[in-house]
This record gives C-alpha cells, sequence and structure tokens, in this order.
C-alpha cells in the first residue's frame, strides 16, 4: 500500500483531514455523519493507496497517476437549500455540456460541476413528486437521512470508496417513490473542469422503492487541458423489492482526466438491474467498479460494457456479483477495442454463496486488439460454493481482421470509414441491448468518432 509522503495527495490528505472536518462541521453534518468520515479516514489511512501487489490493482498500477500534486476539494460551507442556489467559480464550456446531449430524446436533465449541482435546467419544478431529488449537502443535514452516510463497512471495503466515505464534497440525493414509474429518463450530465490541479470526489445516493421504476442516463465529460483532474466517484443504489432501474453510463472525459468510479448496488426480491457501461473517453486513467448485491431471492441484473482505448490509455473495469441467495439470474457482457499503446483491464468475478441454490450466472469478455504495442488483461473468476447451480464464463483476445478491412476498401469504402464500421460491428452486441433509440443512434456516433 502506498502511505508513505513521496505520494503528495497522501500527505496533503493527511494534513487537511482537519481542515476538511472543520468544514463538514461548518456545513452542519449531523454528529453521525462527522463520525463516519471520521472511521472512514481511519480505515484509509490504515490501507493507504493500492498497489500492484493488492491482487485487484494487479494490473493497474495507480502510483503514477497520484505523484502529481492536487488541491482537495472541501464541502460546501453553505449547502444549498434549493437547487438553483450553486455557482461554480469558473466559466463552464457549455459547448461542451451540450456535446453531452442527446439529440432528439426526451428527458428531464440536470448538470453537475465538479459534483456541484450547477442548474436544474426547470427540471426541479418539471420533475414529478414520485421524485424526490436533493443535494448530498442536504441530505447530510436531514436526521432520516444522515445514517445513510454514516459508518458502512460495505463502502469502507475499498481503498477509494473509503476516501470517499471519509472526504466526499457534494453530489446528488434520488428517491423514486414506492408505486412510481418515471415517464421519460432523468439525464444527468456531469461535468469536471479545474483551472488547477483537483481532486475531486463526489458521492451520490439513488434509492427506488419498492414497486418504482426508473431510467438514469449518466454522461461524464471534462476538460482540463492546463491542469490534472483526479476525481473519486461513489455511487451507491438501493433497489427495493418489486423496483427496477436501467442505468446507462457514457464516459467522454478528456485528457489530462483520471477517473475511479465506484458504484454499488443492492438489490431486493424480484428487483431488476440493468447497467449499460460505455468507456469512450479520452482521459488517462478509468478505473470502473461495479459491485452488486444480490440480497434476496428473484433478483435479477445485466451488465453490460463496451470500452474503447487509444494513445496511452489505461482503462479498467472491475466487477463483481454476489449472489447471496437462492433463484437469481445475472447475465454479463463486455468489450473492448484497443490501439495504439493502450492498455485495457478487465477483472469480472461471481460469488456463489453456499444457500445460493438455483443460481443462474453467466459472463463474457471480448476484446479486439487493433495494435501491435496495445494489450490487454481478461481475468473471469467464478467463486461457487452452491452445487446446484448454472455458471459460465469466457474470454478472448483477437486481433483486428487485416483482410476484412481490406474487403471493405476493395470495395471503395475509405479506411477510415471502413475501421469505423468493423469496429461498430463488434460492439453491436453490446449497443443493441440499448432500449432507447435516440441513446442508441448517440453512443454509436461517438463510437464512430473514436476512430483510432
Amino acid at each position: 500500500m502506498i502511505k508513505d509522503l513521496t505520494i503528495p495527495l497522501y500527505g496533503e490528505l493527511e494534513n487537511g483531514f482537519d481542515t476538511l472536518i472543520a468544514a463538514a462541521g461548518r456545513a452542519k453534518e449531523g454528529n453521525e455523519v462527522l463520525k463516519g468520515r471520521k472511521t472512514a479516514f481511519h480505515t484509509f489511512t490504515e490501507r493507504g493507496f493500492p498497489t500492484i501487489k493488492n491482487e485487484d490493482w494487479k494490473y493497474t498500477n495507480i502510483t503514477r497517476f497520484l505523484k502529481d500534486d492536487f488541491a482537495i476539494q472541501t464541502p460546501p460551507a453553505n449547502p444549498s437549500t434549493g437547487l438553483n442556489a450553486y455557482v461554480h467559480p469558473e466559466p463552464v464550456d457549455h459547448a461542451l455540456v451540450a456535446g453531452a446531449g442527446i439529440e432528439s430524446l426526451d428527458c428531464y436533465q440536470l448538470t453537475l460541476v465538479n459534483g456541484n449541482l450547477l442548474s436544474a435546467d426547470g427540471a426541479s419544478h418539471r420533475l414529478p413528486e414520485g421524485i424526490r431529488l436533493i443535494t448530498i449537502a442536504e441530505a447530510v443535514q436531514d436526521p432520516g437521512l444522515a445514517a445513510c452516510f454514516g459508518h458502512s463497512e460495505e463502502s469502507e471495503k475499498y481503498h477509494f470508496t473509503a476516501l470517499n466515505a471519509a472526504l466526499f464534497s457534494n453530489g446528488l440525493f434520488i428517491e423514486v417513490k414506492a408505486g412510481f414509474s418515471l415517464d421519460k429518463p432523468l439525464h444527468i450530465i456531469h461535468v469536471f473542469t479545474s483551472g488547477y490541479n483537483l481532486l475531486v470526489q463526489p458521492r451520490h445516493r439513488i434509492v427506488v422503492n419498492r414497486n418504482a421504476s426508473v431510467t438514469i442516463i449518466e454522461s461524464v465529460v471534462g476538460s482540463v487541458p492546463e491542469a490534472k483532474l483526479f476525481v473519486n466517484s461513489l455511487t451507491e443504489i438501493v433497489l427495493e423489492a418489486d423496483s427496477k432501474m436501467d442505468h446507462y453510463l457514457v464516459e467522454m472525459a478528456g485528457v489530462n482526466s483520471r477517473l475511479v468510479q465506484h458504484t454499488m448496488v443492492s438489490q431486493k426480491k424480484n428487483s431488476v438491474y440493468n447497467n449499460y457501461t460505455f468507456c469512450l473517453q479520452r482521459s488517462d486513467l478509468l478505473r470502473n467498479e461495479l459491485h452488486v448485491l444480490l440480497n434476496e431471492e428473484h433478483t435479477e441484473t445485466n451488465l453490460y460494457g463496451l470500452y474503447l482505448a487509444s494513445g496511452n490509455q489505461l482503462v479498467d473495469n472491475h466487477t463483481f456479483v454476489e449472489h447471496r441467495k437462492p433463484n437469481c439470474y445475472s447475465n454479463e457482457l463486455y468489450k473492448g477495442v484497443l490501439s495504439e499503446q493502450s492498455s485495457g483491464v478487465f477483472n469480472g468475478k461471481i460469488h456463489v454463496y453456499k444457500d445460493a441454490q438455483k443460481t443462474n450466472a453467466f459472463q463474457q469478455n471480448n476484446n479486439l486488439l487493433m495494435g501491435r504495442k496495445a494489450t490487454v488483461d481478461s481475468k473471469p473468476q467464478l467463486e461457487i460454493y452452491a452445487d446446484d447451480v448454472k455458471c459460465s464464463h469466457g474470454s478472448t483476445v483477437g486481433q483486428f481482421s487485416d483482410e476484412a478491412l481490406f474487403y471493405l476498401r476493395a470495395r471503395g469504402i475509405g479506411e477510415e470509414t471502413a475501421k469505423g464500421l468493423l469496429i461498430n460491428a463488434f460492439a453491436f452486441d453490446v449497443t443493441e441491448k440499448i432500449k432507447i433509440p435516440e441513446l442508441e443512434a448517440h453512443v454509436n456516433k461517438l463510437i464512430s468518432g473514436r476512430i483510432f
């Protein structure tokens, strides 16, 4: 673990924690929240940052991304009492926000800058009464919600989630009331930007109550041409009995950004969670950790992912599905396209507990290498303790087909267009799963724009 002060950020965190706690206190956070922050920070200081000696970080050397000096974003001293109160101190690139928009899609839309709600775009007035939307800064002051942000062994289990639980600055709390179905998608645009090196730690919590359903699309964009931005994000999702959530994540952050994003999902009886992750960014580092807990019977989980990387990018996708109870189903398909000197990592783990009989779990990872120096480490895992299950997994790595490219070019198709067609064909098994036609067209357009 990385605990010494040769990593400037570690020293900054140690020296600045009291200041951060004081800022949280001024924000009138409850004692339970403050106690949770202190416990989580103690856990982090005991573990430090991960190294390649940690099994989950074996193929991702985080050290080189931590050697820069970073300022630490603090919680707002005066949390907003309304959704339109936040004003970002730096100009926001509205073209960047517009580029994240999805053409012709009828949706509710919110924009966050470094985890802070910039503007409700009228959504606070248009959102139906079945949706509760407040900032995390407001939620931690609510006695009924404070326990959600106190001590949590699950969220403190990992290096970066412990750090986020200690020092989260803001984010969104979204609750879908029981029996309510949102009539159209909620599109959340996350903008990350700074004029100086900055560590940003947003935290989000989504609760879908009994017999409710919601579709949420998250688009991640960023522009930090003259600085470096490190984003350590934590999203906690709770699906109550008989609920459903379709969750889309479209990642398009720019150069000089490093993102570590952890999504933790807890499912109860008869709930359905569908996750679609598209890594289309140009950031230096992207690490997605998706952890799903199937806590009660008859739950269903579908995870689909597509990642593209070029240059010297490192894209790392970790998934962990825990089957804890009988009669549950999970399906997972991830595909990657890597070119030039880029690196990809896929680590998917399915854990089937002893009591989880009648489990049906499937996992597949396919990779396409378009550059002689591109590499991918694929590690699908099954850990099964029940004896009446249907579980399978697989992984493939193949080179880009020069013959197929020649075939298309011989028919008058330009090289870049031909490559785009082949990449879209490879990605089709994932993109066809998208249930929203406008979003599918948007993602395919972004894929075509990432010609290698």
